[in-house]
């Protein structure tokens, strides 16, 4: 097992030098967030990793959830992982202090969250599920039900889950049908099945809270007549819980996350259901999308968490590992040479890097503009709030498709022990592969950009967007060493522009299946720009640091973040060039091929 899952001095290095998140201590919301504070937080979240998630890691692949007689047994380690986490106050940490929370910035949490999921995702998941839960209830919910359920959940005794897909349904939410009669105010009696729900159930906790869709009986169709209903595995009643006639039918096998269980579940099968009504009726997918953005989020940091994890495996081994020579030397008396001394073996090694820490810095990024929104005032928060939204797409996407490539990177390093079970990075390339469907598959992602969030707000938010990033290339443009690289983001930035316009122009002229139909390439295209931005931003910040001089501290640590952005600039934008060339070509081969000829 790798020694490292994560570097905290790149933690750091993002929260204090790229970002100033201390600096958000000026709004009164995280007044009691000083420099200080954020030590403290990450030095904490760091101690738990070690103790209750990494150790574990493997054992719990090897000793996989599994359904026998009802009950759905997991891994011991699990119970005192959640609980200490409940127990450290990490699952209430973003609610106020009045309910119980610690109010901490949302940028700190997603630092410790991101430390949570490079130790071991599989655990720390079960937590932060029940976390957007509880929120969800917190935000929407009666005063009644906040107090039933959040109390429990917050310490870590109640499992949180969100129920959305059925059988017949998948990504279509307009075609849920689990239905809800009411029986009494704010009560319902639940009908139907949910599958692939995470967390779902497990012998870990005491309870299972279910935050579920369906339809109240006479709703309208599609998405306008769902509604969100509380939904516990056990009611709370007189004192005591009463098993409230949900199900288990079994759950899945996966590919990999073999310890974070996805369950199949059935309710109401004895007509003994019953749901308490959140919010409003017929508005339940708004309030969902609350909890569904925070968990795409979430996707993001638990991809590139692994990543991160496999990235520093994959080091470690490539520091340990003798084989061959340079090829510029044919004796074979001499002694073989560490792989990390092979081009293309440091090729991977940086391709890696420069995917986690490219990921990271966007993920904490969108953390600040999340903070923003939340706790800031009039035009700065509103801005923010249209920034992290415009983002979302690429924080979920790009983590996960990327990092699973990375990871696979990662593996090839290690040759065919990487394929083996002595080492990690076999079950890091399983698991981190869901995270591509998780809350959302790449598609649906390039269609929300492409077809929603481009022309939010009457194009405000790309506006903002294209504000950052000549932003960075300005500071950039000043520094001789980065000029080459501002002027590269700056000429791929435009022609992004002007593929932008030209496909809104389709849009007006063509029905959406034309103008969506390479969404998901539009998607990759802007993630490579941001990303770009993001190392761009980070290397302005480590030549400032750099040409403080020979007595500058960290000196390796800044020369790897400028020989990162390097490899970024000269193998990962470049790629840019191809996507503009097949966006902006009349080719519809994907249209106007027929089903038969498949």
């Amino acid at each position: 097992m790798a020694k490292t899952y994560i570097s905290t001095r790149n933690l750091h290095f993002l929260l204090n030098e790229v970002l100033d998140a201390p600096g958000l201590q000026r709004l009164p919301e995280y007044a009691e967030y000083d420099s200080e504070a954020f030590q403290m937080t990450i030095d904490a979240a760091k101690q738990l990793a070690d103790t209750y998630l990494f150790p574990y890691y493997q054992e719990m692949d090897k000793k996989k959830a599994y359904y026998a007689d009802g009950v759905v047994h997991v891994h011991e380690c699990l119970k005192p992982a959640i609980r200490a986490l409940g127990d450290g106050g990490w699952i209430a940490a973003p609610d106020s202090f009045e309910m119980g929370g610690q109010q901490m910035p949302y940028i700190l949490l997603n630092t410790a969250l991101l430390t949570f999921y490079a130790a071991n995702a599989n655990a720390a998941s079960y937590a932060f599920l029940t976390q957007g839960a509880a929120r969800l209830i917190r935000s929407f919910g009666t005063e009644a039900l906040q107090q039933t359920y959040i109390p429990q959940m917050y310490a870590g005794h109640w499992q949180g889950t969100m129920a959305l897909t059925e059988p017949q349904a998948g990504s279509s939410l307009s075609d849920v049908v689990s239905s809800a009669e009411p029986i009494g105010e704010g009560v319902f009696k639940i009908k139907g099945q949910k599958i692939y729900i995470s967390g779902g159930d497990h012998t870990a906790v005491d309870n299972v809270v279910h935050l579920m869709l369906a339809r109240i009986k006479g709703a309208p169709a599609g998405t306008k007549g769902i509604s969100l209903f509380v939904v516990p595995k056990l009611r709370p009643e007189n004192g005591g819980l009463t098993p409230n006639d949900v199900t288990t039918a079994g759950i899945f096998g996966k590919m990999g996350q073999k310890g974070y269980v996805a369950a199949h579940l059935m309710m109401g099968e004895n007509d003994d259901c019953l749901g308490y009504l959140v919010g409003e009726p017929h508005k339940g997918l708004s309030y969902m999308f609350q909890m569904m953005n925070e968990a795409r989020i979430g996707t993001g940091l638990m991809a590139i968490g692994t990543a991160s994890a496999a990235y520093y495996a994959a080091l470690q081994y490539a520091n340990e590992r003798p084989q061959g020579r340079h090829p510029s030397n044919k004796d074979v008396s001499q002694p073989q040479v560490l792989i990390i001394e092979h081009a293309d073996v440091r090729r991977m090694l940086l391709y890696q890097k420069a995917i986690v820490e490219g990921g990271i810095s966007l993920l904490m990024q969108c953390s600040y503009y999340s903070d923003l929104a939340r706790a800031a005032q009039g035009e700065e928060r509103d801005n923010a709030h249209l920034l992290l939204e415009l983002l979302t797409p690429i924080a979920k996407s790009y983590p996960s498709d990327m990092g699973t490539l990375a990871v696979s990177a990662g593996m090839q390093c290690l040759g065919g022990a990487g394929y083996c079970d002595d080492f990690p990075l076999e079950q890091y390339y399983r698991d981190i592969r869901v995270n591509s469907i998780y809350e959302g598959t790449t598609t649906i992602h390039g269609m929300d950009l492409l077809g929603r969030k481009i022309t939010m707000a009457q194009g405000k938010a790309s506006v903002l967007y294209a504000a950052e990033v000549q932003a960075t290339i300005q500071q950039a443009k000043e520094i001789a060493a980065l000029e080459k690289y501002a002027m590269q983001l700056e000429q791929t930035a435009g022609a992004m522009q002007k593929t932008t316009a030209r496909l809104l122009k389709l849009a007006q002229e063509e029905s959406p299946e034309v103008f969506l139909a390479d969404a998901t390439l539009y998607l990759e295209f802007f993630s490579l720009i941001t990303i770009g931005w993001q190392w761009l931003k980070q290397a302005v910040v480590a030549m400032r640091a750099l040409e403080q001089g020979p007595g500058a501290t960290d000196t390796s640590f800044y020369k790897g973040k400028l020989a990162t952005c390097r490899y970024f600039f000269a193998y990962e934008l470049p790629k840019t060039k191809a996507l503009y060339d097949k966006l902006n070509n009349d080719d519809r081969v994907t249209l106007e091929m027929d089903k038969e000829e498949f």
